[in-house]
């Protein structure tokens, strides 16, 4: 049994969003065809309440994409995106939502974020879908979405610690690429075992 995990494909996250991946939209027709072809879909959704601690807003005197050390480790603070209920919130309007088997929210706890699917990032504190993965008897994962360094990755690393087989469709996911991030996630999944496909390989 194998299962598409679509990464938050939202609007907050494609041209025009509050925190616009390059390219994030291009993906979207490569990833409904790929729905069809898979035993199970699930779409993952970030989901922030106002005022999330991720949120450069919520730390006076800080900027988009500064660092500061939060209780679970080094955070990234972000500009406000995916609050709960928004239209950057909602699914890119072109994906196929309806094909989904499960739609797994994250990152809606306010005092910590939630880069991957499987837990929060203290890493220790699961969202559940590990279980129903298990329970559906599905062992195989091919990952896509946005944003590659970060949600992608840390989702993918998880999978694979937690003893899936994981493929991670590279052409059908686009990155923010901070400081070289992108090519430092690309290395740290190779080191994982986690496969990295496109298209054409």
């Amino acid at each position: 049994m194998q299962a598409l995990i679509v990464i938050d494909v939202q609007n907050d996250f494609c041209e025009g969003g509050a925190l616009a991946v390059p390219g994030g939209a291009q993906i979207v027709a490569g990833i409904n065809r790929l729905m069809a072809t898979h035993d199970a879909v699930i779409l993952t959704q970030d989901w922030h309440p106002a005022g999330h601690m991720s949120f450069a807003a919520s730390h006076p005197g800080r900027a988009p994409f500064d660092v500061v050390d939060m209780p679970y480790g080094a955070q990234v603070l972000w500009p406000d995106h995916c609050v709960q209920g928004s239209p950057g919130a909602a699914f890119h309007r072109d994906l196929n939502v309806d094909a989904a088997d499960l739609i797994l929210r994250k990152g809606y706890n306010r005092q910590i974020d939630s880069y991957s699917a499987f837990f929060e990032n203290d890493r220790t504190t699961p969202t559940g879908l590990a279980g129903y993965l298990t329970t559906r008897g599905i062992t195989r994962l091919t990952m896509v979405g946005l944003a590659l360094d970060y949600c992608v990755q840390y989702s993918a690393l998880d999978a694979r610690a937690l003893g899936f087989d994981v493929t991670v469709r590279a052409d059908l996911c686009r990155a923010i690429d901070l400081d070289g991030s992108a090519q430092a996630a690309k290395q740290a999944m190779h080191r994982a075992g986690v496969h990295q496909e496109t298209a054409h390989g």
